[in-house]
C-alpha cells in the first residue's frame, strides 16, 4: 500500500512529479500499458500481509518477484511461497549496491535459512509515509527535517513536496522552509510546525485507501496546542544553565530531563530549540556532522537489478534450473561489477523450510505469555496470526471468527506467567506455534533459566536454532587481508541487508564454473558489508499481477 514520494522520482522511469501521492502499483500499471498495451496487469493497492493474499492466492503464480524493503514482509512472502511451492526471486538495492537471489523449495535455501541483521538504514518512503518505530521518527527528524532547516533549503525532499499547491494551508511560499525578513522566530517556528505536523499529515490522510486497515495520524497545528504568544513557565526563563547557554530546556525552565513531556511541552521545546539554534548556535550548525541513516536508491542500480530479476524469472519459467545469486558491487573486483554465485543448498537447521525445532531459554516463573507472543512469536518468528499449543491444550489464538468467551480466555492467558497457565509451561515443555495464514508451524523446546545478562539479554529470552549459519571450517586457505578466502570453493558473502547471507560467515558453494575466480578485495568486502536493502516498495506493499507470460504460459506472474 505504498504511494509515490518525491524521493522516488530519481531512481526509476515510471513515475513523474504529477504522480506524487498516488498508488505506486496503479501508476506503474498505467505506465507499462502505454508501451505494452496488449498485456493484462492487475494492481493491488493493499498490504501484502492481508488475509486475502493467502497461500491459495500465491498458488496462482508461476513465479513471485519480491521487491520489499523490510524483513517482516519478506519473511511473510517467503513462507507463503514455500507453502504454495512457488519459486521466489528476491531482490534489493541500496545506493550502488544490489542483489538478486532465487529461492526454490527443496532445491535452494529459503530466504530465512540464514541470519538477518537488524537494519541500520531506512528507506525514505517508510519514515515519511508509514513510520512504525521510534527510530523512524528519529531518522525523520535528523535526516530530513534537520537537513531541511539547516542545510541546503533548495534541495527537495519529502517534507516540502507540493508546498506550492494552491490549496495549501501552510501559506504557500515558494519554499516553506525559507524565513522572510518580516517574520520573528516564533512565527517562523510555528509555520514550520504547522507544515510538517499539520499540512503534510492532512495530505497523507487524503489517500483514504492507505488508512483502511491502519490507525490514522492526527494533524497538529500550533494554534491548537499553544496560545497565540507563548508564555514561559515552569521556571525563570532569564536564567540558563552555565554549561548549556543555548539550551531550550534551560530557557523554558524545564529542569528535570527525566520528565515525560506533554504535547504542549514538546511543542514549546521544538519552537524554542529552533529559535536558539538560529540565534545562539548558528556558527555551530556548519560543524555538525549528521551520520545519515537514509540510503537513496540509484536508477542505474535499479535498472541493473531489474534486468537480473527478469533473467532469473525467465529461467524459472523455462525450468532451466541454472539459477544464480548475483551481487552488484560498487567497486570492481577482478574487473567485475557483478558477482554471480550458485544458490546455496537448504540449511538443515532452518526452522522454516527444514522444520527444525527451536529452543528457548526463559524464566518460566517470571515471563508472561504476552512476553512470549510479542518478543518471540511476532518479533523473532514473524508470525502475524499465531496459534500456540501446549500438548493438546490451546493457550492462545488470533482470528476474526473467535467467540467472545474464547477471546476473553486468551486475553486472560496473556497476563499469566508461563508456569501458571492452565497447561503450565515449564522447563522441558514443548510448545507448538503455528500461523495458519502462512501455513508455517514450528516446535519450541522450553528451557527454564533463572538469571540473564541485563545488557546482552535485555528481553530475558534467548531463542536458538532458528538463525544458525553453517559453522565456519578452519583450513589453510590464504587470506587477502580482510578475512575473505581466495579459494574458488569458498566465498565470504556479506549481505546488503535483509538478504540471505550471514555477515562474516563462510558458506561452501556447490560448485563454481571453470575459470571463474572470485577474489573479494577490500572494496568488495566493504560493499557486501552494507546491511540495508532499499527497493521500490514500502512495508505495505504494492502487488502487480501479469495475467500471462508469452503464449505458452497460462498462469499469472506477480511482481512487487
Amino acid at each position: 500500500m505504498d504511494t509515490i514520494e518525491v524521493s522516488n522520482l530519481n531512481r526509476q522511469f515510471l513515475f513523474r512529479q504529477s504522480h506524487v501521492g498516488q498508488s505506486k502499483a496503479k501508476v506503474a500499471r498505467d505506465a507499462v500499458l502505454r508501451f505494452r498495451p496488449h498485456i493484462s496487469i492487475t494492481p493491488y493497492h493493499a498490504n501484502v500481509k492481508d488475509s486475502n493474499f493467502n497461500v491459495n492466492f500465491f498458488k496462482q503464480f508461476n513465479v513471485v518477484l519480491n521487491g520489499l524493503d523490510n524483513l517482516d514482509a519478506r519473511r511473510h512472502v517467503n513462507r507463503l511461497c514455500l507453502a504454495a511451492e512457488v519459486p521466489l526471486v528476491e531482490s534489493g538495492t541500496t545506493g550502488f549496491l544490489g542483489q538478486v537471489t532465487v529461492h526454490v523449495k527443496g532445491k535452494t535455501e529459503c530466504y530465512e535459512c540464514q541470519p538477518k541483521p537488524a537494519p541500520k538504514t531506512y528507506p525514505v518512503c517508510t519514515i515519511t509515509s508509514t513510520p512504525s518505530k521510534f527510530v523512524h521518527c528519529i531518522v525523520w527528524a535528523k535526516d530530513l527535517l534537520f537537513a531541511k532547516l539547516f542545510g541546503d533549503k533548495n534541495q527537495e525532499n519529502d517534507l516540502n513536496v507540493r508546498s506550492n499547491d494552491s490549496c495549501s494551508s501552510s501559506e504557500n511560499k515558494n519554499n516553506v522552509f525559507e524565513r522572510s525578513d518580516d517574520e520573528d522566530w516564533e512565527q517562523y517556528g510555528r509555520r514550520i510546525y504547522d507544515h510538517v505536523f499539520g499540512y503534510n499529515i492532512e495530505l497523507a490522510l487524503s489517500d483514504e485507501e492507505t488508512w483502511k486497515n491502519r490507525t490514522k495520524p492526527r494533524p497538529m497545528y500550533s494554534r491548537d496546542v499553544l496560545p497565540d504568544k507563548m508564555t514561559q513557565q515552569n521556571g525563570n526563563a532569564d536564567k540558563t544553565d552555565d554549561l548549556s547557554p543555548a539550551s531550550a530546556m534551560a530557557s523554558l525552565g524545564l529542569k528535570n530531563p527525566q520528565d515525560i513531556w506533554c504535547l504542549m511541552e514538546n511543542t514549546r521545546v521544538f519552537l524554542e530549540a529552533l529559535k536558539l539554534f538560529f540565534t545562539s548556535r548558528k556558527k555551530e550548525i556548519g560543524n555538525l556532522s549528521i551520520a545519515g541513516n537514509i540510503v537513496h536508491a540509484v536508477a542505474t542500480t535499479n535498472a541493473i537489478v531489474a534486468g537480473l530479476i527478469v533473467i532469473e524469472a525467465i529461467k524459472v519459467l523455462k525450468k532451466d534450473g541454472c539459477y544464480r545469486m548475483t551481487y552488484c558491487l560498487e567497486h570492481p573486483s577482478k574487473k567485475m561489477l557483478l558477482m554471480p554465485v550458485e544458490p546455496f543448498e537448504p540449511n538443515k537447521s532452518c526452522c522454516v523450510c527444514s522444520q527444525t525445532p527451536l529452543s528457548l531459554e526463559i524464566n518460566t516463573h517470571r515471563s508472561k505469555l504476552r512476553d512470549f507472543v510479542e518478543k518471540i512469536v511476532k518479533a523473532k518468528l514473524g508470525m502475524n496470526s499465531p496459534l500456540i499449543m501446549c500438548g493438546l491444550a490451546l493457550l492462545y489464538e488470533v482470528g476474526d471468527d473467535l467467540e467472545k468467551d474464547m477471546i476473553e480466555n486468551y486475553t486472560a492467558n496473556l497476563e499469566k506467567v508461563l508456569s501458571e497457565l492452565p497447561s503450565p509451561v515449564t522447563g522441558g515443555t514443548m510448545l507448538t506455534v503455528e500461523d495458519l495464514q502462512q501455513e508455517f508451524t514450528c516446535n519450541i523446546y522450553i528451557k527454564h533459566r533463572e538469571e540473564f545478562d541485563e545488557e546482552k539479554e535485555p528481553d530475558e529470552m534467548v531463542l536458538s536454532g532458528w538463525t544458525q549459519a553453517p559453522p565456519e571450517k578452519k583450513d589453510d586457505k590464504t587470506s587477502n587481508g580482510n578475512g575473505a578466502s581466495t579459494s574458488k570453493k569458498d566465498i565470504e558473502v556479506k549481505e546488503i541487508s535483509d538478504g540471505t547471507a550471514s555477515p562474516g560467515k563462510k558458506r561452501k558453494l556447490p560448485e563454481f564454473s571453470e575459470g571463474c575466480t572470485l577474489d573479494q578485495s577490500n572494496d568488495a568486502d566493504e560493499t557486501m558489508n552494507h546491511k540495508k536493502i532499499q527497493k521500490l516498495d514500502d512495508d505495505d506493499d504494492d502487488l502487480v499481477m501479469l495475467d500471462h507470460w508469452g503464449k505458452d504460459t497460462s498462469k499469472k506472474q506477480r511482481s512487487q
